[in-house]
């Protein structure tokens, strides 16, 4: 069974939700720690009260290299197969990127390469697109460039609002991240260029 490292800087929403997929069993793998860099976290308490491994690398103070150091001493010191990136609000440094090359997923509120960095939902509103979404994919050394793994489509409504878009896309990423982790555990695939090519295992 493979073992999910999760990084998180916030409520960890998507963290919880990957959890409640693996209690369901509609997702063959385990949380063996979470870790933030911000030790108020939500997602963080949220993960020791469900007795969840968890901890705090703190990057104040440090180099981006010394920094990540810790994270990959913590993340390999539980022998996590996959880095999952569930609100983490920094960029990946070749430290950590070189040490789980192709194994760190992220999920982005928007349909890639679309607006990519933050604010996702008002970008998208801004630039009146009818539909927007969410998209998994591979890190890599840029901000939200890695190979695409999945995406899910949202309508954008006359009368969105950022929360509100924000508010219906979240709930296609609780469902689609889980989605994305099975397809990348179940299977075997190949990077050719920026594409993902599966080859999918049947039943």
């Amino acid at each position: 069974m493979k073992r999910l490292g999760v990084l998180l800087s916030g409520r960890g929403s998507n963290f919880l939700a990957i959890r409640e997929h693996i209690a369901a069993g509609r997702l063959a793998a385990e949380i063996a720690v979470v870790v933030s860099d911000n030790a108020a976290a939500p997602g963080l308490a949220a993960a020791r009260a469900l007795g969840v491994p968890a901890g705090h690398a703190d990057p104040s103070g440090r180099t981006r290299r010394e920094y990540e150091t810790e994270l990959v001493r913590i993340l390999a010191g539980h022998a996590v197969d996959l880095v999952v990136l569930a609100g983490y609000m920094r960029l990946g440094g070749p430290t950590l990127l070189d040490r789980f090359a192709g194994r760190i997923l992220n999920i982005h509120p928007a349909l890639l390469p679309a607006f990519p960095g933050l604010h996702a939902q008002r970008q998208a509103l801004e630039h009146g697109v009818r539909y927007s979404g969410c998209t998994v994919h591979f890190v890599d050394r840029g901000m939200d460039t890695g190979p695409i793994i999945a995406q899910a489509v949202v309508p954008v409504l006359d009368d969105d609002t950022e929360a509100s878009l924000a508010d219906r896309i979240l709930r296609e990423e609780h469902r689609l991240y889980a989605d994305a982790i099975r397809l990348v555990i179940e299977n075997e695939y190949v990077m050719d260029g920026r594409r993902v090519v599966w080859k999918i295992k049947k039943n």
